[in-house]
Order: structure tokens, then C-alpha cells, then sequence
């Protein structure tokens, strides 16, 4: 059967998400583990500060170290696409060009910080380097959905991604783990955490490779397997001064090289991030406390091609921020100050920087019946003057077990230095693109069970694109991102069922067309169970079909995909962890993007030793 022919069957059949009852999706029931969650767990991303998820009025999701572990995911891209309003694009397998689409939005228009670093590119469209971040090295990663700008500046028009690593806590943990998959798979990664009298540590290092398969599938490019490497490193160390100081630095430094073949060649792509913080937490009274943070992040890329190139971002960061507690009531006030420079030889002039001062003001009630959640910011860019934005947030609980919430907000984000001032393609002229977001939800909780809704609307103005005739970047285009997210959670049957299903038209109001690359229906299910002392879990993943277009404004329509993956892990002994994977169980094949490939079946079996 020809590949023409087994994506027509896969439309036919059930590999298309079609617009099903919700109830067979809920009952089906996915594993998303924001549900798992304890709803008194602590988290910072909604308003920068420490509340109760239970309290936040945003849609949140947060990955515990427990769901890491147990799922056995090869990276933190393949975590991110089983989560409510994400989607996922690589361009090949591991260490391949990766893009995360927030709500439908663009990659740059998700915020991303790892311990409290901002994280991002100044190149071309700018965003976050997925493929850089080692899953060995995370505790938690904490998701917000929709706008935040109001609390912090640029970028976060859809969202915001915390991403934590380890911490030390009281004695001394070792741990060493290896595994080994097909394609030539093999990982390894080692680290101690502990803690004693007033400090505490954790550092790790992490190695893993791949021989890969062939991603791309145009005759001009190389017919040989795309391999991938990275090296890493991470560490923080605490020091508790007295009750109500505590000092923190942190450090990460991650290295990769992947094949990706885009000529004959054996191209290859090498990246590299590096970040670095200290902060300072202090107490100083029952009502108040404060936070001073100074954190910089550097990432590299780097092609060996006939024609390569090398860019250089480096971003520094200084935070001042206050809390004020008074019953049910929280005050913060901020001070941050970002700066961004660029090093690139295509630039008009080889290195290229602004900066970003900021005042950012948040008040927030948290009652029995009603909640609110107000914030302001005023960002001084030094390109373009005053960018103004503002949130507000409220729920009232109908009852002790359901919630509805609503919230509208404001985004921006400002041009890359590429995007600007590169010789060829950039243009001095351009404009922040803007966001205006609106939603509203309904949140049931009972026990273990949950479900939860939450429609949304943001229309973004003066997108930046690229003009194929003027070879330049323009602000040209309107955007509108509409969709409803369902999800649900349940213990029934002796099994952890969770549920999450995505309706979205994520639509270039300038063309009338859905984005490129995007699906307007997608859902993940999953099952966890446990059984003889295995923790057995289940998956599928379905998505509906995509479409994009190339330069020449020709449209390719890529058919709808079920994927079935599985997983398994048993303590073997006190020490000893047995975890496996297997992921797209059924060798579908399937397209992500035009011209490349996507993983076939893939398995995978690690052990960890970790004295208990």
C-alpha cells in the first residue's frame, strides 16, 4: 500500500479526531497531571508569587517529579504535547527543530523560565529552543495558559512555562541512571542532592545519544540517519541565612549537536544554553516579604552547512519584588529591568541590544464565595517607548464543589533584534505585535474526580512575517485564537483515569486560513494502573488534520493520526527502579511538517539506582 493510500485509510478510520460527543472523550478518560495534582500544592507561575493551585484563577497545569518518573518520556517536548491547549511540531526525531503552539499561537509567543531565568532567542522569530532542555535534570514544570504579560512583559502572549530543576533537601541522595532504546538510543545520567545544617545542594549530569533515523524526505537532502547528542550539567545550592533569608544560586549548562541533512550534506545543527541566577528571599515581617533576583541566560546556534551561521542571544535579567499579605488579601509591586543583545554577522552591525524597564502591580482577594485578581504593568522599551498591559480575573464558587471563573487580558511582544536589524531581511520599522485575550471557565472538584472547561478568545494585531516578495519582515497580520478546553480526571475500576480534549480555529484573519501546522481538534487520553507492583499506563493520542503552505502559497494537507503508546515501572528492589516505554505502539506513520519524517515505533528501558 502506497504512503498516498495509507493516509486516505487513516482519514477514513479513527486516526482523524473527529468532532465526537464529549462524554465517549471523558469516558475514555486521558492521565493529565494537572488533575493528579494535590489541589494544595504551591505553585508561582499565575501571579509570580506563591499561592495554593486551588486558589489560582488562571488555567494551570503542573507536572510533578512523580509523573515524570513514572511515564518514562524520552524529553520534555514529548511531556508538553500530551498537556490541555498544547501542541507540538518537530522536524525530524530528538534534538530536531521543535515548536510548541500554545493555544494555536506561535512558538515566541509562549514565555519560558527555568528557575525564574528568562529564557528565550533573539533570532529570527525568536522562542524557546525545546530541544536544549535535559528531562534528567527537572522536578516540576508549572504551565499557564493564556496572557500574562500584565506580569511579565514581553512574550507572554499565550502563556507562561516554569520550568524547575532539582533541590536539595535534608541528608544525602544519590542516584545514577541508565537506558538503552531502539535506534541506537542510550542515555545516562548521575547526581547527589542533599542538605545540612543551613545549606542545601543538588547537581546532576546528563548524557544521552541517538543514531535516528531519516528525517528528511526530499531528494535533495542527505539519505543518511540523523543522529543527535547532548550533554548537560545543573546545580543549585541553598543557604539559609536565619528563619527569614535564604540566598539560592543556580546554574545549567546544556550542549547538543544533531544531524538534519537540509542539502546533500551532512548538515548539522549544534545549540547550546546556558543559565545562571542568584536571588535573595527575605521575610521581613508576617504581612511582608521580598525577593531580589539577578539571572542571565545565554543561547547559542550554530548550522555546519556550505553557508553557516552562528547567532549569540544573551539575556540579563534584574527583579525587585515585594509581597504584602493582609488576610485574604495579597499585594505585590515589581521592578525588573531586561536586556537583550544579539551577536550575528548578517546583522547590520555585528551585535545589536535594548533593554526593557518594567513596574508591575498585582492585588488579589482570595474569599470563601468570591476571588479577584488585578495586575497592571508598564514596560520602558528603549526601542519603542511605553507598552502598557493589564489583567483582571475573578471566581465565585457556586457551591463547595463547582467553580466558574472569567478573566481578559492584554499581551505584547516586541521584535527580535533579527527581525530588525538584520542586513537582508529586517526592518527597523516594525512594531510590537499585540494580544487581547478573553475566557471563561467552570471547574467541578469532589474527591479525586474533576472536570473543567474553559473557553478562551485572543486576538492578536501587527504579527510579524515574512514578505516573500519584499524580503523583509512586515507587520501584516491579525490573528484569532478561539477554542474551548475540557478536561476531567476520575479513579474508577482500580484505574487513574484523566481526560483532556481541545475544539480550537486558530485562524489568520487576514487569509481566512487555519494556521499552518495547526489541528482544530486534538485530545490525549491516558490510564494508570497499578498491578503486581507495576505501574502499567496506556495512552492515545489523536489529532486531526493539519494543512500549511509553502512560499509559493501551494497548500499541503496532512491527514488526522491516532497515537498508542504504553509504559511500565517496578521497583526491582530497594534501590532499584525498572521503567519502559514504548511509544506510537501501532508504527503509524504520520506528517508533523511538509518534507520531514516522524518517528515510527520507539521503545525504550531504563534503570535507576537511588539508595532509599
Amino acid at each position: 500500500m502506497s504512503l498516498f493510500e495509507q493516509r486516505r485509510l487513516c482519514v477514513a478510520s479513527s486516526c482523524a479526531l473527529r468532532p465526537v460527543s464529549l462524554a465517549v472523550v471523558l469516558a475514555a478518560a486521558p492521565w493529565i497531571s494537572s488533575m493528579a495534582a494535590s489541589l494544595d500544592e504551591v505553585v508561582v507561575s499565575a501571579t509570580r508569587t506563591e499561592q495554593r493551585l486551588s486558589d489560582v484563577l488562571a488555567d494551570m497545569t503542573v507536572i510533578g517529579h512523580e509523573e515524570i518518573e513514572r511515564s518514562g518520556f524520552s524529553d520534555l517536548a514529548s511531556i508538553l504535547a500530551r498537556q490541555p491547549g498544547v501542541q507540538l511540531v518537530r522536524t525530524g526525531g530528538m534534538g530536531s527543530s521543535t515548536s510548541l503552539f500554545m493555544r494555536g499561537a506561535n512558538n515566541q509567543h509562549t514565555a519560558v523560565f527555568v528557575d525564574g531565568i528568562r529564557v528565550d532567542s533573539q533570532s529570527t522569530s525568536g522562542g524557546m529552543d525545546w530541544q536544549t532542555i535535559p528531562l534528567a535534570s527537572i522536578d516540576r514544570v508549572e504551565i499557564l495558559r493564556g496572557p500574562a504579560a500584565a506580569v511579565y512583559g514581553s512574550d507572554a502572549v499565550a502563556g507562561v512555562i516554569q520550568i524547575f530543576t532539582k533541590k536539595g533537601e535534608a541528608g544525602f541522595l544519590p542516584h545514577i541512571a541508565i537506558g538503552f532504546g531502539n535506534q541506537g538510543t542510550r542515555k545516562a545520567d548521575a547526581g547527589l542532592s542533599g542538605g545540612q545544617g543551613a545549606w542545601d545542594y543538588a547537581v546532576g549530569v546528563q548524557t544521552e545519544r541517538t543514531d535516528g533515523f531519516d528525517a528528511k524526505t526530499t531528494a535533495t537532502s542527505n539519505p543518511d540517519k540523523d543522529d543527535y547528542r547532548l550533554h548537560a550539567a545543573n546545580a543549585k545550592l541553598g543557604f539559609q541565612l536565619n528563619r527569614d533569608h535564604r540566598l539560592e544560586a543556580t546554574a545549567l549548562t546544556s550542549q547538543s549537536n544533531s544531524g538534519y541533512d537540509s542539502t546533500l550534506a551532512d548538515d548539522r545543527s549544534k545549540r547550546k544554553l546556558e543559565t545562571l541566577g542568584l536571588s535573595w528571599a527575605a521575610q521581613w515581617n508576617p504581612l511582608l516579604s521580598s525577593r531580589i533576583s539577578v539571572s542571565e541566560s545565554n543561547v547559542k546556534y550554530e548550522t555546519v552547512t556550505k553557508s553557516p551561521s552562528y547567532t549569540e542571544t544573551t539575556l540579563r535579567n534584574y527583579l525587585w519584588q515585594n509581597v504584602f499579605k493582609h488576610g485574604n488579601a495579597t499585594l505585590t509591586a515589581n521592578l525588573e529591568r531586561r536586556e537583550d543583545n544579539l551577536q550575528n554577522k548578517d546583522l547590520d552591525v555585528s551585535e545589536r541590544e535594548r533593554s526593557q524597564n518594567a513596574l508591575a502591580l498585582g492585588w488579589g482577594y482570595q474569599g470563601s464565595v468570591h476571588s479577584l485578581q488585578l495586575n497592571v504593568r508598564h514596560d520602558d522599551d528603549s526601542e519603542f517607548g511605553g507598552q502598557n498591559t493589564g489583567s483582571a480575573a475573578y471566581g465565585l464558587a457556586l457551591s463547595p464543589t463547582w467553580r466558574a471563573t472569567a478573566s481578559a487580558g492584554t499581551s505584547f511582544r516586541a521584535p527580535t533584534l533579527y527581525q530588525r536589524f538584520h542586513r537582508i531581511y529586517g526592518s527597523a520599522s516594525l512594531q510590537p505585535e499585540e494580544g487581547k485575550n478573553a475566557e471563561v471557565g467552570l471547574h467541578w472538584k469532589q474527591g479525586g474526580d474533576s472536570f473543567s472547561m474553559v473557553a478562551y478568545r485572543n486576538r492578536l494585531t501587527n504579527l510579524i512575517e515574512y514578505n516573500s516578495s519584499s524580503k523583509k519582515y512586515q507587520n501584516v497580520a491579525q490573528a484569532e485564537l478561539q477554542g474551548i478546553t475540557f478536561a476531567a480526571a476520575t479513579h474508577w475500576l482500580d484505574v487513574d483515569w484523566t481526560a483532556s480534549v481541545d475544539f480550537q480555529t486558530p485562524r489568520n484573519q487576514e487569509t481566512g486560513r487555519i494556521l499552518d501546522r495547526r489541528a482544530k481538534r486534538y485530545a490525549n487520553v491516558s490510564a494508570y494502573k497499578q498491578w503486581l507492583g507495576w505501574m502499567l499506563g496506556a495512552e492515545m493520542q489523536l489529532v486531526s488534520k493539519r494543512s500549511e503552505f509553502d512560499s509559493k502559497n501551494k497548500r499541503y494537507d496532512w491527514a488526522g493520526y491516532g497515537l498508542f503508546n504504553l509504559s511500565a515501572s517496578k521497583p526491582l528492589a530497594r534501590d532499584f527502579t525498572l521503567t519502559a516505554r514504548v511509544d506510537n505502539l501501532m508504527d503509524r506513520d504520520y506528517v508533523l511538517a511538509k518534507d520531514y519524517a516522524a518517528a515510527g515505533r520507539t521503545f525504550y528501558v531504563g534503570l535507576k539506582w537511588m539508595p532509599q
